[in-house]
């Protein structure tokens, strides 16, 4: 609803922080009402609570407009000066920020690896006297209230205690790469973790299998021994070729258990390999960074 208020200005009336009445259409979002689906112009709600209001929601056409030409827009560097007075209530993590300026960066980095792709926002921040900042202090600051100005050539350009723009520059860009670095260190831990847990179901598997079929293997050797207690004690030869041809059925079945038990060794051992081929294929993360917009800020 912030970025909608910000977006619509002038085509639209605000109804507290939940409602809208949309009066008309910028002109670059005309078009895309006709590609999207259509716009309706009146009462959009979030959530719904009245019969004649559309249901204002993310995938809405005029929600989905929006965001797509927010995030088209060309950000170039620009001056914001946040007032923290004119923001209700206290923000204990941003008091010592006051009456100071520095300079902020954002970036998107998208990463896919394991057919799983995901967007990670980067915000890199610094102030004049060279003392960076962490990643929940800025994301703070940008919630303040603030004004904007384009940024006038040289401003900024000064850095007590540093050598001017180009440290500054090192200095945003070095943070930015060490938390694109722990981004993927995280990603390798979590899948490090779904490999772990692919192997132990193929383990679990295999060893309840073998444990099932061993189980019967032995229940077999004593079906054996008895029969061959039962032959040895049998006063007819027809009795005794019975016996023997009883214990040659279960020796046969023993056999085949057997088998099955290595066969099943075997299989486990190609699901693995494929286990890990199919991971090793999956393993090679690509990995891109888009700057999204730098400011200087300053904090009153």
């Amino acid at each position: 609803m912030q970025l909608t208020r910000h977006e619509l200005n002038g085509h639209a009336e605000f109804i507290g922080d939940s409602s809208l009445r949309l009066s008309s259409l910028p002109a670059e979002l005309v078009q895309a009402s006709d590609s999207a689906g259509p716009i309706e112009l009146g009462l959009h709600e979030l959530p719904r609570r009245s019969g004649e209001a559309h249901l204002y929601r993310l995938n809405h056409p005029l929600a989905a407009a929006l965001l797509a030409r927010a995030k088209s827009r060309e950000l170039p560097a620009a001056e914001v000066q946040f007032a923290y007075g004119d923001h209700e209530g206290k923000v204990t993590l941003l008091e010592p920020l006051i009456g100071k300026a520095g300079w902020l960066t954002l970036s998107l980095f998208s990463v896919e690896s394991l057919d799983q792709a995901e967007d990670h926002l980067i915000i890199a921040a610094s102030t004049d006297d060279g003392q960076s900042m962490d990643e929940e202090m800025a994301a703070r600051l940008l919630t303040l209230p603030g004004s904007t100005s384009p940024l006038s050539p040289g401003q900024g350009n000064t850095w007590s205690g540093a050598e001017g723009p180009g440290v500054r520059e090192t200095m945003l860009t070095d943070l930015t790469q060490q938390r694109q670095e722990a981004i993927q260190r995280g990603i390798s831990e979590r899948n490090a973790r779904f490999f772990e847990a692919e192997a132990d179901k193929l383990d679990g598997w295999a060893d309840d299998l073998k444990v099932g079929l061993e189980r019967e293997i032995k229940q077999l050797d004593r079906e054996i021994k008895e029969a061959r207690r039962a032959a040895t004690s049998a006063l007819t030869l027809e009795d005794k070729l019975t016996g023997q041809k009883q214990i040659k059925a279960l020796e046969a079945q023993r056999n085949d258990k057997r088998r099955s038990l290595f066969d099943a060794q075997d299989r486990v051992d190609i699901q693995r390999d494929q286990l890990i081929r199919a991971i090793e294929m999956k393993l090679s993360p690509s990995a891109k960074a888009e700057r999204l917009f730098t400011i200087r800020w300053s904090l009153q």
